[in-house]
C-alpha cells in the first residue's frame, strides 16, 4: 500500500487539470506543464481532486505510483504558487551579477563565469553575495542550483564556495602547528 500515491492531490482555484490518455496538462496563473506518465498508473479528476490509481500490485508500479503521484503534485504546486532556491556565496571577492536574462559569477577564477538564461527559470540578486532561482518546475530549478552550486563547491576548511541558503558545511580543522 503506498500511502503518497492513495492520497488525493486538491486542485487550488485557477489551476485546470487535462488528462489526455497517459498526458497530463496542468495549467494556471504562472504557466503550464505537461508530463508524460507510464501506462500502468492512471489520473482521475472529479470535485476539484486528482486522485492516482495503479493497474497492478507488482513491486515496480508499486513505486511507480507513489512517484507520480509526488511528480503530479509538484505540477500543481509549480503552476499556483512556483518554486525558488536560494544560494549563498562565501569568500572574498566573490559575487554575482544580473547580465540580461543571464547570470554572471566572480568566484576566484580568472574570468567572470557567465550563465545562460533558461526558459522557464528567473534570476534574482538581492545582495552581490546571494542569488535566488525561480520557476515553476521543481526539477528545473533544483537542477539549475545544483549546476551553479558545481561551479564552486564550499569547501570544509575556509567555507569559501557556493552553498545553498538553508546547507550547512561541516568544517574541518586545518594543520595543528604542533612542533615536536
Amino acid at each position: 500500500m503506498s500511502r503518497i500515491g492513495n492520497a488525493p492531490i486538491s486542485i487550488p482555484s485557477g489551476v485546470d487539470v487535462t488528462i489526455k490518455g497517459s498526458t497530463v496538462d496542468v495549467k494556471g496563473a504562472r504557466g503550464t506543464l505537461s508530463r508524460t506518465f507510464t501506462d500502468k498508473i492512471s489520473f482521475s479528476v472529479a470535485d476539484g481532486v486528482v486522485t492516482v490509481a495503479r493497474s497492478d500490485d507488482a513491486r515496480e508500479t508499486k513505486a511507480l505510483h507513489g512517484l507520480s503521484r509526488a511528480l503530479l503534485r509538484n505540477m500543481v504546486i509549480g503552476v499556483s504558487e512556483g518554486f525558488r532556491r536560494e544560494l549563498n556565496m562565501v569568500g572574498v571577492g566573490y559575487r554575482a551579477a544580473v547580465a540580461g536574462k543571464g547570470l554572471e559569477l566572480l568566484v576566484g577564477f580568472s574570468h567572470p563565469v557567465k550563465i545562460e538564461a533558461i526558459e522557464g527559470i528567473t534570476f534574482e540578486v538581492p545582495e552581490p553575495t546571494k542569488i535566488i532561482i525561480t520557476g515553476i518546475d521543481k526539477e528545473l530549478v533544483g537542477q539549475v542550483a545544483a549546476n551553479l552550486r558545481s561551479i564552486r563547491p564550499p569547501e570544509p576548511y575556509k567555507g569559501k564556495g557556493i552553498k545553498y541558503s538553508d546547507e550547512v558545511i561541516r568544517r574541518k580543522a586545518g594543520k595543528s602547528g604542533v612542533a615536536r
